[in-house]
């Protein structure tokens, strides 16, 4: 469904939905469509982890524009409550919450991957509400969405067709792809090299980049950041990416035990004994990364778009106007072969999505609060503010005020949109393409999101499925064990501590093996036969 349908049929639910003001009576009843402000004294307590992009300039959303209109358009109070900055500390912070089963209302988890046994053990542990009855009953503008695209509606519940969370959606598939691999066109103009396209011509580029332009680090990344790490280009290459995957014959498979994944090792190994990777590669931070490109001491990254495309072209252009950082295509083996898999995402990965804890007094009311997120008005408010003050409408289309493009207050434009809008970072919302097309400061982020567009390749994807408790442990159990021997062995083939000889590789596949990754395995497979079946 393209854009304009989505936003058809937002606007057919809001008016079809259109009714008078609600009493509280109404409000406390099953009552389907509402009108927005509702009268109501009750407070909404909501944890979420504040975003990076509004902690410079507040030290709480009450305090922003985005936590102000909130309250103003739904006509309910909200009580923000946010863990520390790091992401240790806020999941110390929400265990510490469980146990003492002192909740808040709303909290904003990836249940899937942070909650033990899943979504589902976290409605038997009474943590969260099952929300069938409620979204029946007073979420009827996400419910009308889900009924109409019924491949994201089986994403958003367990096995059991237990309902579980008002989820952040990124919709349009352009909007589903945003890391990849970057490089410094004009060194290649200066050394008369082609755009590399197969790992073999990375190797003949990064040799140049440091024989002839003396990089001591020609390609550099965040090695120690776990979404760069399991989506690296180069291991996509070679079929083996550091993570569960689905196999072209439709089987889960784990890249790390594929034979590919060896392949990959000893030519990442090769190409670090040989200075063509960052020496400091197994501790390096994004402060660290973005200094070396910005700088020149490295001429070839892989990262994400706006927080580091965007914001090192930004830092480097005022003192080398020619800087010119452009997306490389994703490199493939054999040249004339197009590359299969990315570092794209599915439309619902868990991420920014909020649940109703089992605390909550009036479930009803922190639905509506969520509910509202789906309706034309929320969807325009979470992706693009206040109309007026955030962006102005133009000929039909959201385009965002000099307010947030040239903030008097010297925000960056990131800064300036997340105050005004939660698409800025994730949360419970349907993000907007529009808003993506004008967040990009610069043409070859947006030529990037093309470039790195590749059809099929969701299809590799694993899907939001959902264990068994028992199962989740044991998966925990499991993969705890080998993810932490994984990421040794890998980083010893890497710099050399060990030779990736083939017995050397053969022991590390039985020592996983050992570990208990066929059973590991078998519960994806099979989780993954129930999802398809839902």
């Amino acid at each position: 469904m393209k854009k304009a349908l989505l936003l058809a049929m937002l606007a057919g639910i809001l008016f079809n939905g259109c009714r008078r003001s609600e009493t509280w009576e109404e409000i406390n009843h099953p009552t389907g469509w509402i009108n927005y402000p509702i009268e109501t004294n009750v407070t909404i307590t909501y944890w979420l982890p504040m975003s990076e992009k509004v902690t410079p300039n507040f030290i709480n959303y009450s305090f922003t524009p985005m936590g102000k209109e909130l309250t103003e358009q739904t006509g309910i109070n909200i009580n923000w409550i946010h863990p520390p900055a790091t992401a240790t500390a806020a999941n110390e912070q929400f265990n510490l919450m469980v146990a003492a089963d002192d909740l808040p209302d709303v909290f904003v988890r990836d249940l899937h991957r942070l909650y033990p046994g899943g979504p589902q053990k976290a409605i038997e542990d009474k943590v969260i509400l099952q929300l069938n009855d409620i979204f029946n009953s007073y979420a009827p503008n996400l419910l009308a969405f889900l009924n109409a695209n019924p491949d994201i509606d089986k994403m958003i519940k367990t096995d059991t067709g237990a309902y579980y969370c008002f989820p952040f959606i990124r919709y349009e598939p352009e909007l589903r792809i945003f890391l990849g691999p970057l490089i410094r066109q004009d060194w290649l103009d200066e050394l008369g090299l082609d755009m590399p396209q197969t790992i073999d011509d990375w190797y003949s580029v990064l040799t140049a980049f440091k024989n002839r332009k003396g990089s001591p680090a020609p390609f550099t990344f965040e090695y120690t950041n776990l979404t760069y790490y399991e989506t690296l280009p180069f291991a996509l290459a070679f079929d083996a990416p550091s993570r569960f995957f689905i196999g072209e014959d439709g089987v889960v498979r784990f890249g790390p035990i594929e034979d590919g994944r060896r392949d990959f090792l000893r030519t990442f190994a090769r190409w670090y004994r040989e200075g063509l990777i960052d020496p400091d590669l197994v501790t390096l931070r994004n402060q660290q990364v973005g200094s070396k490109m910005v700088s020149g001491t490295s001429g070839a990254s892989f990262g994400a778009l706006g927080s580091r495309m965007g914001a090192w072209i930004t830092a480097a252009l005022p003192t080398n106007p020619t800087y010119n950082l452009v997306a490389a295509p994703y490199p493939v083996l054999r040249r004339g072969d197009s590359p299969k898999m990315t570092a794209t995402e599915i439309a619902f990965t868990g991420v920014g999505s909020a649940s109703i804890s089992a605390k909550c007094r009036y479930p009803q009311i922190a639905a509506r609060l969520l509910d509202w997120a789906y309706s034309e008005e929320g969807h325009m408010f979470n992706n693009f503010g206040i109309e007026g003050e955030s962006y102005i409408m133009v000929d039909g289309y959201p385009v965002f005020t000099d307010f947030i493009f040239s903030n008097p207050n010297g925000w960056t434009v990131d800064q300036s949109i997340a105050a005004f809008a939660r698409a800025a970072s994730d949360g419970p919302l349907i993000q907007d393409i529009r808003y993506q097309e004008q967040m990009f400061t610069y043409q070859v982020q947006r030529d990037a999101v093309k470039l790195w567009s590749i059809e099929g390749a969701e299809n590799f994807v694993l899907p939001p499925i959902t264990p068994t408790p028992r199962e989740s442990q044991d998966l925990a159990r499991i993969m705890n064990e080998i993810r932490t021997y994984r990421d040794e062995m890998e980083v010893r083939f890497i710099l050399g501590m060990e030779q990736l000889t083939d017995a050397a590789w053969e022991n590390y596949i039985n020592t996983i093996r050992r570990m208990g990754i066929d059973q590991a395995l078998e519960i994806q497979n099979a989780a993954l036969a129930r999802y398809n079946a839902r």
